[in-house]
């Protein structure tokens, strides 16, 4: 069978799908992700990505990382695509229980999905180290130098830093969604980030479907295997 027949016959007999995205999801956008050779790690910077957006980094030299935050991490222009819009429209379909994203660009809401679980944090929520007042992105991207607030604070982005714990908030209710579904999907993600990717290990439902043009290391245990771009295959469902 065609394998763009056969997702759309299991979304259809569906209506308990889980979606577990990474930066795949998001790169047809317009958005860099981070290992693919054309990603954040392969490019050239005065330090490597992974040491810059780490929380020790950003203790010690704030300036370098925002420095990096604005010019690499700045998806406020960017737009959904085809992946993003057709779940929105699974999840008003009452098909979807929710979308369990590490992205952090903020495009499933943008595409109007309410139930995200967005394990990474968000660009769009900044808050102030000192008072905890929330800023819009603007007043991080729309600034120079630290951003600050007006009591003199850092402005914080809410995003998850290397060294960070995720928020148990955000992991329990995606355990709940994930372990509630029958489908789950999983697409744009190498499965090489933890804890995010051991969440998966939660889904004991019927059928697994992965969509990613690079091989992951649940291909075996997939009941469907896509290797394609995931906006392209569901601009087709």
């Amino acid at each position: 069978m065609d394998k763009i027949k056969e997702l759309a016959e299991i979304i259809a007999a569906s209506d308990k799908i889980v979606f577990f995205g990474g930066a795949g999801v998001s790169t047809e956008s317009g958005i860099p992700d981070f290992r693919s050779v054309d990603g954040l790690y392969n490019q050239q910077w005065k330090y490597p990505p992974e040491t810059i957006i780490s929380r020790s980094f950003f203790d010690k030299d704030p300036e370098e990382f925002y420095r990096f935050y604005r010019a690499k991490l700045n998806s406020l222009d960017a737009q959904p695509n085809p992946a993003h819009k057709r779940l929105a429209e699974l999840e008003n379909e009452g098909k979807l229980l929710g979308v369990v994203t590490q992205n952090i660009d903020g495009l499933h809401q943008k595409a109007g999905s309410k139930k995200v679980f967005e394990l990474h944090g968000s660009v769009l929520r900044n808050y102030c180290m000192r008072c905890r007042k929330f800023h819009p992105a603007e007043a991080v991207f729309g600034s120079e130098g630290l951003p600050r607030c007006e009591c003199g604070g850092l402005i914080k982005p809410d995003v998850v830093l290397y060294e960070e714990g995720l928020d148990n908030d955000i992991i329990n209710g995606a355990v709940s969604a994930i372990s509630q579904a029958d489908v789950m999907i999983i697409g744009g993600t190498s499965l090489n980030v933890y804890p995010a990717a051991g969440l998966i290990h939660y889904f004991r439902g019927k059928k697994l479907v992965i969509i990613n043009k690079s091989p992951t290391n649940m291909d075996s245990q997939a009941d469907l295997l896509i290797c394609d771009n995931i906006g392209k295959v569901f601009s087709q469902v």
